[in-house]
């Protein structure tokens, strides 16, 4: 059996820049460990598995190592090929079951904007640990269920930050987001993301660590929409709303790849 798979650059209208991610569409269930198989041979960081059902499409996240709770970027990339591939109607909503609850996208002109659930931070006092596997001080680190948050000094420190992979694979979380204030008008904000112990030392753009930089933003800069830059090697923007208890996360995407995997 064949099955089709494509790759796609999330969060840049851009070939080759912002975040990759795989989208396999599987005409019926198949095994978690030959779905993990696939996510460790494509090597990105995320690798989605779109499976029809009857109110929509059951969506799963692999890494190359662990299967994930939520993910941004490749629920981006599967609501574009849904689109792409005439599986859904320009004006139809996408609606992904996922193990976050019920997931929905839409077209926004030539942006996608996602319907998350807010991932809201507590401040964590004990911030010795994390500073010594980040290299750098924090003005403020939280915790959600997921993440530690860091806010660090500003945008330069952000982008020079050089961490211990092997401290950070050592935190009890998913993964570190560290952030700034953009020192550019053209953003709100910065951020970079790591996440060694799913096996992802640096994730290029995190749609999912924005349902905790919406919210943390929206208290310390008193609005609740943002055009946020994500600033790791590929770099990538995303557009952040938050409404109570939701974050609407808005970019864009472009297809690089197609092709067969044979089951």
């Amino acid at each position: 059996m064949k099955i089709r798979i494509h790759q796609v650059d999330t969060f840049t209208e851009t070939p080759f820049q912002g975040n990759p991610a795989a989208v396999c569409l599987l005409p019926e269930e198949v095994e978690d460990g030959w779905m993990q198989n696939v996510a460790q041979e494509m090597n990105l960081s995320e690798t989605a598995f779109l499976r029809p059902e009857r109110e929509g499409y059951r969506l799963r996240w692999f890494t190359p190592k662990v299967e994930v709770d939520l993910c941004g970027h490749a629920t981006l990339a599967s609501a574009h090929i849904l689109w792409e591939e005439s599986l859904l109607a320009q004006g139809e909503r996408a609606r992904f079951m996922t193990r976050s609850g019920i997931l929905t996208a839409g077209c926004k002109g030539n942006w996608i904007e996602m319907d998350f659930p807010a991932e809201a931070e507590q401040k964590k006092e004990e911030k010795k640990t994390v500073e010594i596997a980040l290299g750098v001080k924090t003005k403020y680190l939280g915790e959600n269920r997921f993440d530690y948050l860091a806010e660090v000094e500003s945008e330069d420190v952000v982008k020079n930050i050089q961490p211990d992979f092997q401290a950070l694979a050592k935190l009890p979380v998913r993964g570190i987001i560290v952030t700034a204030a953009s020192s550019s008008d053209e953003y709100d904000f910065v951020s970079r993301f790591f996440a060694p112990r799913a096996g992802i030392p640096e994730d290029l753009v995190t749609g999912s660590s924005h349902c905790c930089l919406g919210p943390y933003w929206m208290r310390k800069l008193n609005r609740n929409e943002f055009t946020a830059y994500q600033a790791s090697s590929r770099g990538g923007v995303i557009r952040v709303r938050v409404d109570e208890d939701r974050v609407f996360l808005g970019g864009q995407a472009v297809t690089v790849l197609r092709g067969d995997l044979f089951l």
